[in-house]
């Protein structure tokens, strides 16, 4: 097994967290690369993401696992808007 933290990791925001009636802005939902599996997720979690528009940046922070397949929740300090999903995110560290 590659070691995950060694590289340089890219991710894709796939959506907001969702619930029944509201969804939250402020924490993404993010698929890595090379991410596949939910002990490879676990792994990531304390570490920081940074998304990049143009002269903006946004930081957040990796708080958990999504599900069994590598997806992990990204809690940012301020909403990110919706042009930002679909868009790359980068791992800091």
């Amino acid at each position: 097994m590659v070691n995950i933290l060694s590289q340089k990791i890219n991710g894709r925001i796939t959506n907001y967290r969702i619930g029944i009636k509201a969804q939250q802005p402020k924490e993404c939902l993010i698929e890595f690369n090379n991410v596949d599996s939910a002990s490879a997720a676990g792994k990531l979690i304390g570490q920081k993401v940074v998304w990049v528009n143009g002269k903006k940046t946004q930081t957040g922070k990796i708080v958990g696992a999504h599900g069994r397949n590598g997806m992990v929740r990204v809690k940012f300090a301020r909403p990110v808007p919706g042009q930002a999903i679909g868009t790359i995110v980068e791992l800091i560290g």
